[in-house]
């Protein structure tokens, strides 16, 4: 699958073909706009080609007209992804460098989406939190900012060690962090989501030291909430 920013070189093969032959490329981009890039002939017709430049995730449309013996209309639909991010944008806890120290290893190519998935399970998990943001809605106490990563971090190296972004983690005995907690063994299979309140031992763990950085209550007024 192609990603934003490739060039690459559309191809349709013509069967039958002769010297009458020729063929036209339209492209029509994600966004409904086309373009008809130049084609060039070999083989006496029987092969085409076109430069074709992909700008914009999405789903592209290549329609070929042929003229000539082998008359035709053939359409090609092509998936393009955006280019791979390497940092985070908008409200994610953690960068991947956080994530490949807590890790003690490189991070996974993913570890973009990772984060930023793992940033809204938290959110998810501890909708009573109560503490100071910035107008972007990120912690502005570096200890709650730091507990915040590591909690992010440990989602994501927890996805990792049970392969389940649901979550089945089996190995804790009592974790809580205000309203969040943890205990028991459990010896099924059985997924736990991270969500109501649930989260893996370790992120959980990472939260307990901000008793007196962040205010838990069940009703939210006056302050800003996750």
């Amino acid at each position: 699958m192609p990603d934003v920013g490739d060039l690459v070189t559309a191809r349709l093969t013509v069967d039958p073909a002769d010297e009458t032959t020729t063929a036209s490329l339209t492209v029509t981009r994600p966004d409904g706009t086309t373009v008809s890039p130049v084609t060039t002939g070999d083989d006496d017709g029987a092969v085409w080609t076109a430069p074709v430049s992909y700008t914009l995730a999405g789903l592209w449309r290549l329609s070929w007209t042929v003229a000539g013996t082998g008359a035709s209309v053939e359409h090609q639909v092509v998936s393009v992804g955006p280019a791979p991010a390497v940092t985070v944008t908008g409200r994610v806890y953690a960068t991947t460098t956080q994530l490949a120290e807590i890790l003690h290893a490189a991070p996974p190519l993913n570890a973009v989406q990772l984060l930023t998935d793992a940033s809204d399970a938290l959110r998810d998990a501890l909708k009573t939190a109560v503490y100071d943001t910035d107008d972007d809605g990120m912690p502005t106490n570096p200890k709650v900012a730091e507990a915040f990563a590591e909690a992010v971090c440990r989602i994501v190296e927890w996805w990792g060690e049970t392969g389940d972004a649901v979550g089945a983690d089996m190995g804790w005995d009592s974790v809580s962090a205000g309203p969040v907690a943890l205990s028991g063994r459990s010896s099924s299979g059985a997924a736990t989501p991270i969500a109501a309140g649930t989260l893996p031992p370790r992120a959980a763990a990472a939260l307990q030291r901000l008793d007196s950085c962040v205010f838990w209550t069940g009703v939210v007024t006056g302050a800003r909430r996750w």
